[in-house]
């Protein structure tokens, strides 16, 4: 007999912690190890817990769950992070999956499919709800040139108000290339100005998760 899947629940609405635990814990194969409000207790508990899933809520006080999610990736990678969250726009569900989430799934999903979804992503598949899907679609069908991952962390951190310098020390890169990086977000979202660039991650979520409010 296979080991149950380790699961933990990362959302600061108690009745929906609660409820998602009582829905997984009705499965033989998943073991809810633990459930929690924030991402900091998650990382905190991250190597004591264990966990092969983790459903992450993206709004959360402290901090949030994208900055949550790259902590977690950058300390266990093979730990499988599945967003589980009201917002059904296209900026959010991309950002998610570009800090590393490998599954999104909006909280009003039949309970069947939070089980799918983590059955998915252990699996090592991405998983995507057909609300987060339709979203996407005709995100994509339009959309101008991507970021990179390390674009999209590099405008975190700019649009929290870091300098080019700080953005260096913080990813060990240097100033020079952090100005390239910069430069090439500016192009690719046709922003012509620092503030410009803060303003386009407050309107598009890219601040979402973060624990930084506009």
């Amino acid at each position: 007999m296979t080991d149950p899947i380790r699961v933990a629940i990362v959302d600061d609405h108690p009745m929906v912690a609660e409820g998602i635990e009582a829905i997984l814990e009705g499965y033989d194969d998943i073991a809810v190890v633990a459930t929690l409000s924030d991402g900091q207790q998650m990382i905190d508990r991250l190597e004591a817990l264990s966990p092969d899933v983790i459903l992450m809520d993206l709004n959360m006080p402290g901090l949030g769950g994208l900055s949550a999610t790259e902590i977690i990736l950058e300390r266990r990678p093979d730990t499988r992070v599945l967003i589980l969250s009201m917002h059904d726009s296209p900026e959010y569900i991309s950002n998610a999956l570009s800090h590393g989430a490998m599954g999104y799934v909006l909280k009003d999903v039949p309970t069947e499919e939070i089980k799918r979804a983590v059955d998915m992503v252990m699996a090592g598949q991405r998983y995507l709800c057909t609300g987060a899907e339709g979203a996407l679609a005709p995100a994509r069908a339009g959309a101008r040139e991507q970021l990179t991952n390390r674009e999209q962390t590099i405008l975190l951190q700019l649009a929290q108000g870091k300098s080019n310098r700080e953005v260096g020390l913080a990813l060990d890169i240097s100033v020079r290339t952090v100005e390239t990086h910069r430069k090439n977000i500016k192009r690719k979202l046709g922003i012509s100005s620092t503030a410009g660039l803060t303003r386009y991650a407050l309107e598009h979520g890219v601040l979402q998760g973060t624990g930084v409010k506009g």
